[in-house]
């Protein structure tokens, strides 16, 4: 399905291609072996602004697929970057809480507070920095409930798509 839509957005005259959610990269590959168009991997804009600002090991928090998967973790290990993510069941627990509650517009304080103490104790193991791997957690967390940098996978990706559009207006 999401390879047609790419063979239809480039028919209709897309310039480049988007998929704004970082669990469904998991189709990345199919989409651009779809299509001629550039596509701007969510991960790829988001290994940029962590490493602008040369930190090495991260946290990353998504769905239990981005955490888990090779489509997404294993992009961020080849790009250089170490990797800690939270133990099983801390993953179900950050899974269920996008799934049961911020994809259905649930915004709970003890959620916030969860992942605040996820992210805490990965900070205590190193981490230098945390991805909002999951654009519905940036719903629920910022830079005010970390102590380390937040990357919001969101406001990435959709900032690493205006400078494509900006740097090639002959596209």
């Amino acid at each position: 399905m999401m390879a047609s839509s790419g063979k239809r957005l480039q028919a209709d005259g897309a310039q480049g291609i988007m998929i704004a959610s970082n669990t469904m990269h998991k189709l990345f590959d199919d989409v651009q072996s779809a299509t001629d168009l550039p596509l701007i991997h969510i991960a790829d804009a988001t290994i940029n602004a962590i490493k602008a600002q040369n930190l090495s090991k991260i946290v990353l928090l998504g769905t239990q697929f981005t955490m888990t998967q090779g489509f997404y973790k294993q992009r961020l290990i080849d790009a250089g970057l170490e990797v800690l993510i939270p133990a099983e069941d801390e993953r179900a627990e950050v899974h269920r809480i996008i799934k049961k509650e911020l994809c259905v517009g649930e915004f709970k304080d003890s959620s916030r507070a969860y992942y605040r103490q996820v992210v805490e104790a990965l900070a205590a193991q190193g981490a230098e920095g945390v991805i909002l791997g999951c654009t519905e957690i940036g719903l629920l967390i910022t830079q005010a409930d970390s102590l380390i940098p937040v990357f919001d996978t969101t406001a990435i990706h959709a900032a690493a798509a205006v400078d494509f559009l900006l740097a090639d207006t002959t596209l």
